[in-house]
């Protein structure tokens, strides 16, 4: 909030340079309008039996004139601030005329005193060149308003007044006739003034070091408003920073989420895969145990074959033995021969049959070993697919602790 304007100011809202502004005469308060007239008074009680008309409240002082220093901007240290009092003008100390009688107030159009230039070496009582004339007045004007209350006074003091305003500066008649009290009066007035201003010097002096240390106090208030305002812009872009790495890591958490998400998703759908893959590899374990099994069984069945073939075959030979060493008996030989014949013939059978059958088990022992084969492929694919979305998902893992990692430091 900006003291001095009564609303807030942002970094970039600086007012521009306008150069020095106007000087502002400060008011008087009715405290201290109050101490002058008292000092006023005390000081021209000493000669209060000198005039007729009472004491008169010389005009106070007019008080120092500050000219505030222009706005810069905030790169440039502010200049410091000088104080021009415009101190009234003094005059020196006449000394006062003891012989001089006591004149009664005037009332109506006072005559104006006559006074020469002054010569060197003349001895004649000098008045104010022509410059000061205009100070004449004023102090006329000021001393007719601070009189008792007059109206003869007033109405001589407003037209003083008219005619001063009528007349050029370099008029001179200004020069000639200055004021409209008695070269008596004109003393008095003078002491009583240079009194007042005495008295008053000290409280002009302790006004213009409040006065300096008031403006001190302006100028430190305004550097601290300065760098107040630098630390309200660096944090405020410091803060738009920090608002905006803070979406960027929200956008940011909110993708890993999507992603650990669909991640979880998959590897669910891959843990279900896996469990089909695992009871179809049981089944194919147990399939292989059965076939292996009924191959055992086959080739159990085929041994005793053989023997009994192996045997058969010894009996062929026993029989052909006896065919040639029995040729006589003919019948017999025939007789054997055709059941020789019919057993050749079923042994036959019975060995394609056989061999059939191992044949058979042969192609379903090798279509066994062939579903295993692929089967263990398939399996050792899903293991190596597990075992790859197993790194991912710890990648991913990883990933996200170190964002939140990051998070949690921003």
């Amino acid at each position: 909030m900006d003291i001095r304007g009564g609303r807030d100011r942002r970094p970039g809202d600086r007012r521009p340079h306008r150069g020095p502004r106007a000087p502002r005469r400060p008011q008087w308060s009715p405290d201290q309008q109050q101490r002058v007239v008292v000092g006023a008074e005390t000081a021209a009680g000493s000669t209060a039996t000198a005039s007729t008309a009472g004491p008169c409240k010389p005009p106070p002082p007019p008080p120092p004139r500050l000219l505030p220093s222009p706005r810069l901007p905030l790169s440039q240290p502010p200049p410091p601030r000088l104080i021009r009092p415009q101190t009234p003008p003094t005059e020196q100390p006449q000394p006062l005329q003891p012989s001089t009688p006591r004149l009664p107030p005037p009332i109506g159009p006072q005559p104006q005193q006559e006074c020469r230039i002054r010569e060197s070496g003349d001895g004649v009582e000098d008045c104010e060149d022509a410059a000061g004339g205009s100070s004449v007045a004023d102090d006329t004007e000021l001393l007719a308003k601070l009189r008792c209350p007059s109206e003869s006074a007033e109405v001589v003091a407003e037209r003083e007044k008219r005619r001063q305003r009528r007349r050029c500066p370099d008029y001179p008649g200004l020069a000639l006739s200055s004021s409209v009290f008695s070269t008596e009066t004109g003393m008095k007035f003078s002491i009583i003034r240079n009194e007042l201003h005495n008295v008053l010097k000290p409280q002009l002096r302790r006004a213009e070091s409040e006065v300096a240390a008031l403006n001190r106090r302006i100028q430190l208030l305004e550097e601290d408003l300065e760098r107040s305002e630098e630390r309200l812009a660096t944090a405020t872009a410091k803060l738009a920073e920090a608002s905006q790495a803070a979406d960027e890591s929200e956008r940011a958490r909110k993708v890993l989420e999507n992603r650990s998400l669909a991640d979880e998703e998959r590897m669910d759908a891959l843990e279900n895969q896996l469990k089909e893959a695992r009871f179809l590899a049981e089944e194919a374990d147990k399939k292989y145990d059965e076939v292996a099994r009924k191959l055992a069984m086959v080739e159990a069945d085929l041994e005793r074959a053989e023997e009994r073939a192996e045997s058969g075959e010894s009996k062929i030979v026993e029989l052909e033995e006896e065919l040639r060493v029995v040729g006589n008996n003919l019948k017999s030989l025939e007789v054997s021969e055709e059941k020789a014949n019919q057993r050749e013939e079923e042994y036959k059978n019975q060995i394609k049959t056989l061999t059939n059958r191992l044949k058979e088990a042969e192609a379903r022992a090798e279509f066994a070993e062939r579903s295993v084969q692929k089967l263990q492929k398939e399996v050792d694919r899903l293991e190596d697919d597990l075992t790859g979305e197993k790194e991912k998902n710890k990648h991913l893992q990883e990933e996200m602790e170190a964002t939140l990692h990051d998070i949690q430091n921003i």
